[in-house]
């Protein structure tokens, strides 16, 4: 059995901004993390032993306001061998708030999918090192950013 190693950083969103009327926060993207980039899927998956099952923006995850917060996104991996999987997560608790009015973006999520089934899905602390067998799936669901802005009737988000 060898070792392998994979650094790879879920891409989540920013918080909507001040400047320009409704600049809305980026969806799906890497936000403070200036060493680190959005691996193409075809590149994990061919340099490590899992399947990506779903990469999707979280539709519904930024908050709102006159200018909403970006979309967090949705990742499911897959793992092939058994494996040691460490997480160290953030906002999977108190979320990303919202200013000048606007709402909080939400909660990230970390679930473990034994054998993939959703039936049994696991709920995983935000912080965490566990074991996963062929087969069981990963899901992460990446913070929304926080609203800027008092949300109105015509307020996009």
């Amino acid at each position: 059995m060898s070792a392998v190693t994979n650094t790879s950083q879920a891409a989540t969103s920013s918080s909507a901004r001040e400047r320009g009327p409704g600049m809305p926060g980026m969806s799906g993207i890497h936000t403070g993390m200036t060493n680190t980039r959005n691996t193409p899927i075809e590149a994990l998956e061919r340099a490590f032993p899992l399947r990506v099952l779903r990469q999707r923006l979280r539709r519904g995850s930024g908050g709102a306001g006159s200018a909403p917060g970006g979309e967090g996104i949705e990742r499911d991996l897959q793992v092939l061998v058994d494996a040691t999987v460490s997480l160290i997560t953030e906002r999977r608790v108190s979320q990303p708030w919202g200013l000048a009015g606007g709402e909080p973006g939400a909660v990230g999520e970390n679930w473990l999918l034994p054998g993939g089934e959703e039936s049994k899905a696991e709920r995983l602390p935000d912080k965490c090192t566990i074991q996963l067998k062929a087969g069981d799936v990963l899901r992460m669901l990446t913070p929304g950013g926080g609203g800027w802005g008092r949300p109105g009737p015509d307020s996009p988000g």
